[in-house]
């Protein structure tokens, strides 16, 4: 199946790709972009990474490149792969191959000339068009019929194709939720229940890559609504998931205006209290600043439904505004449809209006009061913390000096049971 449809691509015949394929389409060898660069441009969307194939083998596409001038790494060079960087844009060049044995990732290949032969070894229809310099689309199966209809469809025996790899199982699903629209493809759906025990076989490092993906897609509340109800997402995060909360979490940030966030989503997806949060930090390998947003998030959200404009101002000032407003919309999403939105919103948007001033008192504001260096200057500090903003952030000198003042007096009393206690014994 090879259909004649011309890809309104300028990258394709100027710029970096075009060089790299002009470099690699000579001497009786062949070059085309494949994959989602092809996919992109075919769906107008954004083309952000350019992947080429050709019949050109590895030591072939690294002498080239060294005669044109071209720096080349070997990336993935014992499977064919080659990058090659032009004008500070890299390109991956793989080789065409086909495997000879086939056991997950691990599958022997050898390279080959063979167009049709390589789409046919790849994961899903709209993964596997290509086009060269005339930007000709090549399509071998079927993949044009799916990008018109937005439909994400394994390529060939659907259980097959995820015996050799079980991460396509959240590929599906990724894609889908990222290029496809309507019901997932059944077959494939179907197929992704039955192997969904592949996914323990998978690192923590391929799941978080694909997952945080997936997260973000315009699709995704529709894709983990369909992963929850085939028990894959239960699999993946360990516990309990709350679809209904990740789609709340979704809607909140549409209405602000937010980019979507993938910790806050996860958070609304499978966190509850701060030991699911730990516990999804290790199962994804998350990073220590994506493990401490998690944490931070499941922390006492509750605190935050029905707070008053005084106290969201004492918990912007404790929390700083990333972690906030995170904490505030996760406590919205749980919140559900039964409350005040336009509450939420409001309490969203006070940091727009309101920047927390510096706590404004210092040690030798209580060192000059008598208050020695140690573990009492730093209570008092905090006695003093608490009380400024208890009255509302007050910058006055004269009200200051009294929130000083009356620190130091709680210290003595709550120092003095003490050594009442150490007297008498």
């Amino acid at each position: 199946m090879n259909t004649a449809r011309v890809l309104d691509a300028s990258w394709l015949t100027s710029g970096p790709a075009a060089r790299v394929l002009r470099l690699l389409n000579s001497g009786g060898e062949e070059a085309r972009a494949v994959g989602g660069a092809v996919r992109n441009a075919l769906l107008d969307i954004a083309v952000t990474e350019i992947d080429i194939a050709t019949t050109a083998v590895p030591d072939e596409v690294v002498r080239r490149a060294k005669a044109a001038g071209i720096k080349s790494v070997p990336t993935g060079i014992e499977h064919g792969t080659v990058t090659l960087v032009v004008d500070g844009q890299p390109f991956e060049v793989t080789t065409l191959r086909e495997d000879t044995e086939t056991f997950g990732r691990k599958a022997k290949v050898s390279f080959g000339r063979d167009w049709v032969g390589d789409a046919r070894r790849r994961d899903f229809t709209i993964n596997a068009l290509s086009a060269g310099l005339d930007a000709v689309v090549h399509d071998y199966v079927g993949g044009l019929d799916d990008i018109a209809a937005r439909r994400v469809r394994f390529i060939g025996e659907p259980g097959r194709r995820l015996e050799e790899d079980y991460l396509r199982i959240l590929r599906f699903f990724r894609i889908h939720a990222a290029f496809g629209a309507g019901d997932v493809d059944r077959a494939g759906y179907l197929a992704c229940i039955q192997a969904r025990a592949g996914l323990a076989t998978l690192s923590a490092e391929r799941v978080r890559m694909e997952m945080l993906k997936l997260l973000v897609a315009d699709g995704a509340v529709y894709a983990a609504s369909a992963m929850a109800d085939g028990g894959l997402l239960q699999m993946i995060v360990g516990g309990i998931t709350y679809p209904g909360t990740f789609a709340a979490m979704v809607a909140a940030e549409k209405t602000l205006g937010l980019k979507a966030d993938a910790m806050r989503r996860l958070a609304a997806l499978a966190v509850a209290l701060p030991e699911d949060a730990r516990r999804l930090a290790t199962r994804l390998r998350l990073s220590n600043n994506e493990a401490k947003a998690l944490d931070s998030m499941g922390h006492r959200w509750w605190r935050l439904a029905g707070m008053d404009e005084a106290r969201a101002r004492r918990r912007l000032y404790r929390l700083g505004e990333q972690r906030y407003r995170d904490r505030l919309m996760l406590a919205w999403a749980r919140a559900g449809t039964a409350s005040d939105p336009a509450a939420w919103i409001d309490l969203a948007r006070l940091p727009q209006r309101f920047t927390p001033p510096k706590f404004p008192l210092r040690a030798a504001d209580f060192i000059a009061r008598g208050v020695a260096e140690g573990p009492a200057l730093g209570r008092v500090l905090t006695l003093a913390e608490d009380a400024w903003l208890a009255a509302d952030f007050p910058l006055e000198p004269h009200l200051l000096a009294l929130i000083a003042d009356q620190a130091v007096a709680r210290l003595a009393r709550d120092q003095k049971p003490a050594r009442d206690q150490n007297c008498q014994e």
